[in-house]
């Protein structure tokens, strides 16, 4: 048997000259991407929030790269990064061996980039349009809910703070009665007590002409029992109110955190926690928009995600395609007077293509329509008249025209069971405005085109958010309120797009450094400028 040889070894061994950090980083790594990029940025904000004079300070571009590096390789915590930056080549070579600690890593995160990180992310998108890789022209948008810092568990329902506020009041108003009566109070009061303001000073004027009568204690004790107890408690819940605003609910511990729905819930059982609505709008699978919200449903963030957008890079885009959860008559409405072509789907799309939906004689889609003398007609052969019609506003101020038809006599109809349960003649409502936008779309999205970007919706901002969220390890913010979640998710996405653009050189720089020069005049426009960027970075 052979004698075994095994490679000396020795950890003391002193060089005479130390390898370098660019030695052992490869030529291809997208740590070199992050710093090519970052480089090219413009952060004259950032620098402009330092002060200037006393202790130098770490250079923002070299922090900025830090934590664009660290998201894309999934590491979130200011703690784990500072352990990168002493035990990780590459961290030491993208910051030059500086080691900033977790507490100034934090600091730059939640401060110098707040109201400054969504620049810095148009800025990226921007050079990725400007070297081939998006256009502007399309957008896929999708939602994910992800869950606040918050504890699950310090949720505050507006229902609930309600409920109580008005029980409180009434309860209050019986109290400041009976004293009134029993003290003689001779001060009008017709004022009604609404607000706590009101019952401030109701309790006020009644402690005023106590001043010279000789009171029980017992309505002493009322009074007090009014002024600290049920006064303070209105104070509370006139907070919890101004907090949420327009919303159903908030977290204690993070104010503008809503409780939604999550699927990614351990169980599987759809738990409520404390979240926010991201939405973005992605091409080539690179997010080219962001924005969070705190709207648990889609619909109403439509809109101004769209003008979000305009806002960005100063153009629209021609195209939209999106799932059933944005189509609603506003968002129809706005999309066809912007210019904008819309691939958006309705509600019942899908199950309008099926047979028992096109069967089923009874359903008001299904009925026949007399446009000319505006009535409808029952399978039973009625005419469902005309009765009147309403105007409905939605949750931010959007009014809908509503057309209300009625049958003549629905007694002693054999298809009654069948058509509705009603105990007097069957009532059907008609948006006929959104239902010529249901035509249109429906158009739409059965052409060539529409087929071409439906089979495409899917596979864009759905994986762009597996990548985040399963892969990216990214299903929980870390940073309080809207403004930390923008910095976070803006970070995320900027790593994103920064990942995608060092796979797609990974798998191109060779062959188009050894193609080049023999098959340049088969690469498309696209693929040369592609190519020529890359080598010019290298």
């Amino acid at each position: 048997m052979a004698n075994l040889a095994i490679k000396s070894e020795n950890h003391k061994q002193l060089m005479l000259l130390p390898p370098s950090y660019e030695e052992l980083v490869p030529t291809t790594h997208p740590v070199r991407v992050v710093d090519a990029i970052i480089n090219k940025l413009d952060i004259k904000e950032i620098e402009n929030s330092y002060k200037g004079g006393g202790n130098s300070c770490f250079n923002p571009k070299t922090m900025l790269k830090i934590l664009i590096f660290a998201y894309l390789n999934n590491v979130h915590s200011s703690r784990k990064i500072e352990q990168q930056l002493k035990e990780n080549v590459l961290y030491m070579w993208l910051s030059g061996g500086i080691k900033p600690d977790f507490r100034t890593i934090n600091y730059f995160r939640s401060k110098r980039l707040k109201n400054r990180i969504s620049d810095i992310f148009t800025k990226v998108v921007e050079l990725l349009h400007e070297n081939g890789f998006v256009s502007l022209n399309v957008q896929y948008i999708d939602g994910t809910k992800i869950e606040s810092m918050a504890n699950k568990y310090t949720f505050v329902w507006r229902c609930s703070i309600e409920k109580y506020d008005i029980k409180l009041k009434e309860k209050t108003r019986i109290i400041l009665k009976q004293i009134q009566e029993q003290i003689n109070f001779e001060e009008e009061t017709d004022t009604e007590l609404v607000d706590v303001d009101d019952f401030k000073d109701r309790v006020k004027k009644i402690n005023k002409s106590l001043e010279n009568k000789e009171v029980t204690k017992k309505i002493q004790n009322k009074i007090k029992k009014v002024e600290v107890e049920h006064i303070g408690k209105m104070q509370t819940y006139k907070e919890h109110l101004d907090k949420m605003e327009e919303r159903n609910s908030y977290s204690k511990t993070d104010n503008d955190a809503t409780f939604m729905r999550m699927k990614e819930d351990a169980m599987l059982n759809g738990q409520l926690k404390p979240g926010y609505n991201i939405q973005i709008a992605t091409e080539n699978q690179f997010i080219t928009n962001y924005a969070i919200y705190q709207r648990p449903a889609d619909t109403l963030t439509l809109i101004p995600f769209l003008k979000l957008f305009k806002e960005r890079y100063g153009v629209q885009s021609t195209t939209v395609v999106a799932d059933a959860g944005y189509g609603s008559e506003q968002n129809y409405e706005y999309l066809f007077n912007e210019d904008i072509t819309p691939y958006v789907k309705f509600n019942y799309f899908h199950s309008e293509q099926k047979k028992k939906y096109k069967n089923n004689p009874f359903l008001p889609a299904n009925l026949y329509y007399n446009e000319k003398e505006n009535y409808y007609i029952c399978p039973m052969g009625q005419h469902m008249r005309f009765v009147r019609q309403e105007r409905r506003k939605s949750d931010t101020g959007y009014v809908s025209t509503i057309s209300i038809y009625q049958a003549e006599r629905c007694d002693g109809c054999p298809l009654r069971c069948k058509c509705h349960k009603s105990k007097n003649n069957r009532v059907i409502e008609v948006n006929h405005i959104l239902n010529q936008y249901k035509t249109q779309i429906r158009e739409l999205l059965n052409s060539p085109t529409g087929l071409y970007h439906r089979s495409k919706r899917p596979i864009e901002p759905e994986s762009v958010f597996g990548h985040i969220k399963n892969c990216g390890k990214f299903r929980r913010f870390q940073l309080q309120g809207l403004k930390g979640t923008e910095i976070e998710f803006g970070l995320k996405a900027i790593a994103h797009n920064i990942r995608k653009m060092a796979l797609l050189w990974d798998k191109f720089i060779f062959s188009a450094i050894f193609k080049l020069k023999k098959r340049l005049s088969l690469f498309t426009e696209l693929s040369r400028d592609y190519y020529m960027v890359k080598l010019s970075i290298l």
